[in-house]
């Protein structure tokens, strides 16, 4: 009798798990009607005000021409995908996908009633991209898509393609003691070996384009055999010398050319790779951009514009929507100079900024008087750009929380604005004492 007794009362559960999940609520209280799963009571306690996001620019061809270093480290039996147009420059694909991303802010936006704001005040939204064509058409794209038939102005404050000096990722202030500090974090951050950190990575980036066949060889066998550094020099960006930076660009053009061919075979040329080795691949990218600008003296250096610019979008109390959209530089170095902690991002083959991902700041409005903000990191999966899915609440992008160290949320993961705000503030002062 009691094994029966246990039996029912095991399917008595099972039946009121299913009846919650047909409402629309988890066993665990969680609410999966809403796109980042919050608790069943989230939207009573708590409003939504406002949107900051800092967006990298979507899917665009390879800094680098195929003729220059991508063709002397590759096999010439080899033939790299054929991006149309400028290198650096937004591809078709990547404006496609903008537009998915705009299509499904313009459903959240709409389902927490910001389009109308628009509608009665075009101030309330701000659209601002640096003036490098890849970043002004994403947010073109995005836009659009946003707030369909109301054509919002894009921003561009200099000449159109080159960088703002908001979005420029450069040295601003510089000493000897700045350097000395910078080198110092960026050795004990990465080791000093910087080739040594990401050998797994060169490993597979050197099997896949065969590099002992390459024009280059045997000149080059490895990028490992030339010692990688990282220089500073005012009003530039930090620079990278040796092995990483030449195995950057191959990292860079084979994650590009994953996303733009369709078929997995021709991606890797001819090579079969799992998932797990396209994370590697891009692993390497990811690693240069790591070393270059989340040093901590280094981040708060290169991303202090960015800083003051998300900070007065915050305290805007008109503004509801703000787009930033600038570089994978821009948004790993607001995150060092945050001290954000960053999760496993599922999904996505780069680890760190995913491509056309988005760094939101919500801003909510507490039942309880206090203003409240959390982070969230929100980018289309790798087999969604592949796809090119469509993205709606049934198919939604990742929106993955970010934590910052030494803050501390409330039961609902949510930090005290104010207590958001001077982090903002406490990372813009770290720049006046470099």
């Amino acid at each position: 009798m009691k094994k029966q007794g246990l039996i029912f009362l095991l399917a008595v559960c099972f039946l009121q798990a299913m009846q919650g999940c047909r409402d629309g609520k988890q066993p665990d209280g969680q609410n999966t009607t809403e796109w980042v799963a919050r608790s069943e009571n989230f939207e009573q306690n708590y409003t939504l005000d406002q949107l900051v996001v800092l967006s990298r620019h979507n899917i665009r061809s390879p800094l680098v021409s195929k003729n220059s270093v991508l063709t002397r480290l590759t096999n010439p039996a080899y033939q790299w995908f054929p991006w149309e147009g400028t290198p650096s420059h937004l591809t078709p694909r990547g404006e496609r996908l903008e537009s998915k991303m705009g299509d499904f802010f313009n459903q959240w936006l709409s389902k927490k009633g910001f389009v109308t704001s628009y509608t009665a005040d075009q101030s309330t939204f701000r659209f601002y991209a640096n003036a490098k064509q890849r970043c002004q058409v994403t947010a073109r794209q995005f836009a659009n898509a946003a707030l369909p038939g109301k054509n919002p102005r894009v921003e561009i404050n200099v000449q159109f393609d080159t960088m703002d000096p908001v979005f420029n990722p450069q040295i601003t202030k510089i000493s000897d003691q700045f350097i000395s500090q910078a080198q110092k974090e960026i050795r004990e951050m990465f080791g000093e070996d910087l080739n040594k950190g990401i050998a797994d990575g060169y490993a597979l980036l050197e099997r896949v384009i065969d590099i002992t066949r390459a024009p280059a060889y045997p000149d080059t066998t490895s990028f490992s055999q030339f010692p990688s550094a990282v220089g500073f020099e005012l009003y530039q960006e930090p620079f990278m010398t040796g092995g990483l930076k030449m195995a950057y660009s191959v990292s860079d053009a084979l994650s590009l050319q994953y996303y733009e061919e369709p078929d997995d075979n021709k991606a890797a040329f001819g090579h079969s790779l799992t998932f797990e080795d396209w994370v590697t691949v891009s692993s390497v990218k990811e690693w240069y951009g790591d070393v270059l600008f989340t040093a901590p003296s280094v981040a708060v250096n290169v991303a202090h514009p960015l800083l003051q610019t998300i900070l007065s979008e915050i305290q805007n109390e008109k503004r509801v929507f703000t787009l930033l959209c600038g570089h994978d530089s821009n948004i790993g170095s607001v995150l060092a100079a945050l001290d954000a902690e960053i999760p496993d991002l599922t999904g996505s083959a780069e680890k760190r900024t995913p491509i056309g991902g988005k760094l939101v700041f919500e801003c909510f409005k507490g039942a309880d008087g206090n203003h409240y903000a959390d982070l969230l990191l929100v980018y289309a999966k790798a087999e969604q750009l592949r796809a090119e899915s469509t993205l709606t609440y049934d198919n939604p992008p990742a929106g993955i929380p970010l934590r910052l160290k030494g803050l501390k949320e409330n039961a609902d993961g949510l930090y005290l604005l104010s207590e958001l705000e001077q982090r903002l503030s406490q990372a813009i002062e770290a720049y006046d004492k470099l």
